[in-house]
Parts: C-alpha cells; structure tokens; sequence
C-alpha cells in the first residue's frame, strides 16, 4: 500500500493539512450532489469533476475509496419546476437525475460507490431529528421542526460568520424561536408531497438530508466531506450543527471547489448565464470539455470563455496527438508510471495546473526523442503520459473516449500526414522556397488544418475544434 503524501486545503481549519485518512488504506468521501431541477450546465459538473480527481489520486495511491454523491430529490425549486411545467414532482425528478448521470458518464466521471436520494431515506432523517430533540438542539412547532442555532456554541465556526449577521435564506416557516434557526422538516402543505413523523406529516429541509445519507452510509465519522464553495453557508454549516448537535463527529477534512463564472458572475440558472452540458458536447467533444473543466486549481474560479475552452481543447489534442504518433510509430503504449513532479502537484492540495505543466513537458521530450527515431524512450514517455492524464480522467487511450469511436485511430492516421507536409514546409523554408511554403500551408488550411508555430516547433488542430 502506498503511504498517503496527500496534503488538502481544509476549509474548516483554514489550512493545508496532512491528510491522515481514519482508516489506513481506506478512505470515505462524501460529495453534495445535484438538486435535479434541471439540465446541468458545466457550472454543475466542476464539483464532479474536480472530486474525481482526488478519489482517482487515491485510488492511483493504492488505497480503496468508498465515495458517495447524493441526489437532492425533493426540493422547493424541483416542486416549483414541475408545477409550472404541469408535471409530476417525482417525474420532474427522475428525468433530470437521468440527465446528470448521462452528463457525468459522458464527462468521464467514475460513478459513485452509492448514490443515495434524499427521498429514499426519510426514516434516517426522522431518527435524527428525534435524537437533536432528546439532546435539547432541535424543537417542534406547527408542524415544523428547527434547529436551535444558539444551542450549540460552536455554531457558526466553518464559515466563520457571526451568528446576528446570519441569513438563513429559506421560505418562512412558523414557530421559528429565533430568526436565524433552520428548517430540518416542513410542515405539510395543500398539494405538496409529505411524509408521517411523530410531528405531523410533512417533507425534509435540506441540510437534513444530507447529514443522514452521510452517516447513515458512511458512519458518524468519515473522511472528506466535499462541495462547492457556495454551499459552505448556510450546508455545510448546518449539517456541521446537526451532526455535532446528534452526537456524531462527522467529517474529518472539508473540501470546496470554486465556481465556474462567466463575465465574473457564479454560472447559475437564476442569472442567465448557464452553459448546458447537451448544448456544450454539440460543439467539443466530451474529453475536451472535461480537460478544460478540470484543467484550473480545484479551489480556483474558472472563468469560462470560448477562446479559454478553445486554447484548452487544443492543449489536450497535442497530448493526444503525441500518444497517437507514438502508437502509430512505435507501437502498442502501455500504461506507465507518474512523473514524480506530476505527484508532488497533486499531493500539494492537487495542483492540477502544476501536473499539466509536467505532462506537457514530458510529451515536448517525447516528441524529440521521436523525431529523433528513438522510440524507447518516446514509449516510455507515452506511458507516462497515459499514467498522468489517466488520473486526471482523460487518458486518450482510456476505452472510455475511444470505445465505438475511431476518432484516436483517424487523428493519428492524420497526424502522420499532417506532420509530412510540415516536414516538407520546414525544408521549404530552409531552402527559402517560399512559394512551396505558402503552398503547403494553404492546402493545410483549406482541408480545415490550422497550424501554430510554437518555440517547441509548429503544432496543428483542426479549425473549430
């Protein structure tokens, strides 16, 4: 068993830590998933991706990653979705839960261990909401259950908010003690599903949900809790309360990714801004779209732009254009080992932007060393290459991208051809020929072939790719 290097930035302790999983060679992760409302843009899939990456770092470190992404099945927004649409909650539900998961398998993203629904575990939710009651941190009134904040004193302590300046942000309720009490269960409403309590018929809050699929799936106490940045108030703060006010130690490390933004704003269905994933895959291809999403810092925002996704896409087809020459060439290439600079990136808090840096340093050797007709050491590099972007979620050779398509074979069928007519332009210019040049470049043009010329020697892409 490899010995875990990881360090993680941990929002609660506002510092990178050691990562010292609670079970040696075994490690529980628990990410907030969807709330299937609607169609997920790419703001909605960074936090899956971005994840997958750390549960495949760990699994690349040898250890067994049990990882849970719930589904939020039951919500004001999904109630309010399918009622203007005229169609069942629990329909509403299903069809958008199916478009996610299509999201997340077409983007490479390794499905989850378990992926419970909230509507699925209201008897959990129940029994925690009687032990915060017996504890003297939750009360009933009308119908409704609330958290009592002021109960507990460290309140308030991962987001480091003051607790009279706190704003809940859900729909009123009845019976609140204080302003800045939270939901765990609603009381019934005309027309609206409900489910039997002791305290009358009603539905779950949604930070309830949450803390019982977590520990109910991965005990009281767990690994890594994982999530936006935007859910570190009022969620996680609240599951935080619910879990400590029932006894529970919860999670261990807590992990927020940055948001995807367009023209500085959070991507999200509310402002207008959103980039559906079905409309993305029309115009790049899914592996492309997943490097690009997961291609800055975890913890960073990434501010989407067609020029950024281009220049992205292109930067993952000269990787894949390398492994493709190499296979062609060489032969057959094997998936090898990580660069120790690519693993030191990812054990500092996974540096992504560090790693790529590496990969695309040890495809630049690669190619000299197949230019220069020494194909064991291009090979060896491939392999690497494949080991590297196999932990990211993108190994161009990985049966997930290359399965019913020929897409790898035809790029380097054409990479071979494209690099003969450069061979031919280069000398062309050597000789200062320029008419054979100008020749070669614009027929390279005209079959959609646009070339870069880079201090490393010209590269080439596809127009609109």
């Amino acid at each position: 068993m490899h010995v875990v290097t990881l360090r993680l930035h941990d929002t609660a302790a506002r510092e990178v830590r050691d990562f010292v999983p609670l079970h040696p060679g075994r490690v529980t992760i628990y990410l907030c998933g969807a709330t299937v409302q609607g169609v997920p843009h790419i703001g909605h899939v960074r936090s899956g991706i971005a994840f997958d990456v750390l549960r495949r770092w760990l699994e690349y470190q040898g250890n067994d990653v049990l990882f849970v992404r719930n589904v939020t099945d039951i919500d004001d927004k999904i109630l309010r979705k399918a009622a203007e649409a005229e169609r069942p909650w629990w329909e509403w539900a299903a069809t958008h839960e199916r478009e996610f998961s299509s999201a997340y398998d077409a983007l490479g993203v390794q499905p989850p261990s378990a992926e419970p629904r909230a509507t699925g575990f209201v008897t959990q939710m129940v029994e925690y909401m009687e032990r915060l009651i017996a504890r003297g941190h939750a009360y009933a009134s009308d119908g409704n259950v609330y958290f009592d904040v002021r109960s507990l004193p460290d309140y308030g302590a991962l987001s480091g908010q003051k607790l009279d300046d706190m704003h809940q942000g859900e729909s009123a309720g009845t019976g609140k003690r204080n302003p800045q009490d939270f939901t765990l269960w609603k009381a019934a409403k005309p027309g609206e599903p409900s489910w039997p309590t002791p305290w009358g018929p009603g539905r779950p809050g949604w930070h309830l949900e949450c803390s019982a699929m977590a520990t109910s799936l991965l005990g009281a106490e767990f690994d890594i809790h994982c999530g936006g940045m935007d859910l570190i108030f009022p969620h996680h703060e609240n599951e935080i309360a619910q879990a400590h006010g029932a006894g529970d130690p919860f999670a261990r490390y807590w992990l927020h990714n940055g948001w995807v933004t367009m023209g500085g704003e959070k991507m999200s269905k509310s402002l207008g801004n959103v980039v559906a994933i079905p409309a993305m895959l029309q115009r790049v291809r899914a592996v492309e779209l997943r490097y690009y999403l997961g291609s800055a810092h975890y913890r960073s925002m990434l501010e989407y732009s067609e020029g950024a996704l281009t220049e992205a896409a292109a930067g993952y087809r000269r990787i894949e254009s390398f492994v493709g020459r190499v296979l062609s060439r060489v032969g057959p290439v094997a998936v090898g080992q990580v660069h120790p600079d690519f693993a030191a990136a990812l054990d500092d808090d996974l540096g992504v932007p560090a790693a790529l840096a590496t990969i695309h340093n040890v495809v630049r050797e690669g190619n000299t060393a197949l230019e220069a007709g020494d194909g064991a050491t291009a090979l060896e590099a491939a392999g690497s290459v494949r080991a590297m972007m196999g932990v990211l979620g993108v190994d161009p050779l990985d049966e997930h991208w290359v399965e019913g398509s020929d897409d790898t074979d035809a790029m380097s069928a054409l990479d071979v051809l494209v690099h003969a007519e450069l061979d031919r332009r280069a000398q062309a210019r050597a000789d200062k020929d320029w008419a054979t040049a100008d020749a070669v470049r614009d027929r390279m043009s005209e079959a959609g072939i646009e070339v870069t010329d880079t201090p490393d020697g010209p590269t080439w892409a596809l127009k609109g790719k």
